[in-house]
């Protein structure tokens, strides 16, 4: 059974495009931040709050209340790659239900900051100040120590191209690790 693969990085590091070249190798993707947009919408309050709403569920639920969220959309026999893990509790919540593996990805912060001013999403940071206060609330829910408990970490500082090849030698790894385990 091929392993669910579990995404964890900061904003902007290049989730969005290791996803991309997953979708190609016939993963579907499952968005933790869509989900927390949903939750967003269904309480009638703008994107922008988004943060907020986590943090709400967050204290709810549970820490690992967004991955609860998430797991009645993933069907067995299906590859899926799921965004946005911010914490170690999460990691935890999927592993007890599914074969899972977790990739890291890396960036710095000034990198980041420039694909996210571009990306320009509304829930993007406009302001260096509002990216730092998005990267501490991030740190707060303990996303750090999922990065660092990661099975893979991956660095995105040398251009597209040669992390879409980085990308593509990993997700040939993890079907390799499938094909043996199948056995």
């Amino acid at each position: 059974m091929t392993p669910i693969i579990l995404v964890v990085g900061m904003p902007g590091c290049g989730k969005s495009t290791f996803i991309e070249e997953a979708l190609r190798f016939g993963y579907t993707s499952i968005s933790m931040g869509d989900i927390i947009r949903e939750q967003t919408r269904a309480r009638g309050l703008p994107i922008t709050k988004s943060g907020d709403v986590a943090q709400e569920l967050r204290k709810e639920s549970g820490i690992d209340a967004i991955a609860h969220l998430t797991i009645p959309k993933i069907k067995k026999g299906q590859r899926y790659i799921i965004d946005g893990i911010r914490g170690i509790s999460e990691v935890d919540t999927f592993k007890q239900h599914f074969d899972s593996i977790v990739i890291a990805i890396h960036s710095s912060p000034t990198s980041r900051f420039d694909r996210l001013f571009a990306r320009g999403r509304e829930d993007d940071p406009s302001t260096r100040e509002e990216f730092e206060k998005r990267d501490r609330r991030e740190l707060g829910f303990g996303i750090g120590d999922a990065i660092a408990l990661a099975d893979v970490m991956m660095i995105n500082d040398n251009g597209i191209a040669t992390f879409k090849r980085q990308a593509q030698l990993c997700l040939n790894e993890i079907g390799s690790y499938e094909d043996t385990k199948d056995r």
